[in-house]
């Protein structure tokens, strides 16, 4: 299926969601082939240059991306509302939803991306969706937060992303990895840390990433 807007889109959306709007990227290339969501970590944000990076490397494939934050500012400056995964989890549910109101995204197949503990709530999400959710990346996530309950019921094929040199994360999501019975991965990069600050690392995963979802999604990669 394909964007109603054949050359593209970039625009700044606002999303309704629990009486508060959050802000967004919408971003779309032509013909876009589908659309992934991004669920930003703990302190992070629509802004994070890391997420940005692997957005634009998905949208080179024809996939289109909304970034957005979560948390409105002042929720974000609450370290607990950083860890609640369940109002995180209700938030990107209400996205969806919007995402899936909004004429321009409205028949595009839905991946998501999540780092930290966004990767919990796109987990979650991703079992609350079933079959809707057609793939899930996690880049230095927390998939253990999502919690066993959930874990189980993910459906939607999931790619696993750590640091090879991000042994407690590493550890973490090996225990996720074993709870999920859908479709799976989990792949190290070698000499990475938690935030794929080394030279080439967060390439790695951008490109993983975009072969993940262009096998899942229906794009050129």
């Amino acid at each position: 299926m394909q964007s109603i807007h054949p050359t593209g889109l970039s625009q700044l959306v606002r999303m309704p969601v629990d009486q508060v709007l959050l802000e967004g990227m919408l971003e779309l290339p032509a013909k876009a082939a589908g659309l992934v969501l991004f669920a930003h970590g703990s302190g992070s944000s629509r802004h994070s240059p890391r997420n940005n990076f692997v957005a634009r490397v998905l949208r080179e494939t024809g996939l289109g991306t909304l970034l957005m934050d979560l948390l409105t500012p002042q929720e974000d400056r609450d370290y607990q509302a950083r860890f609640d995964i369940d109002l995180l989890t209700r938030r990107l549910l209400q996205a969806t939803h919007w995402v899936r109101q909004n004429p321009e995204t409205t028949t595009l197949p839905i991946g998501y991306f999540g780092a930290s503990t966004g990767a919990a709530a796109a987990l979650r999400a991703a079992a609350a969706m079933g079959d809707e959710a057609r793939a899930v990346v996690s880049r230095g996530g927390r998939p253990d937060l999502a919690g066993q309950h959930d874990l189980v019921k993910v459906r939607s094929p999931t790619l696993l992303l750590v640091g090879g040199l991000d042994t407690d994360v590493l550890e973490l999501n090996q225990a996720a990895y074993a709870l999920l019975s859908c479709p799976k991965k989990l792949s190290v990069v070698p000499g990475a840390t938690h935030l794929f600050e080394e030279a080439g690392t967060l390439a790695q995963v951008a490109s993983q990433a975009a072969a993940w979802f262009g096998q899942h999604l229906g794009t050129k990669v």
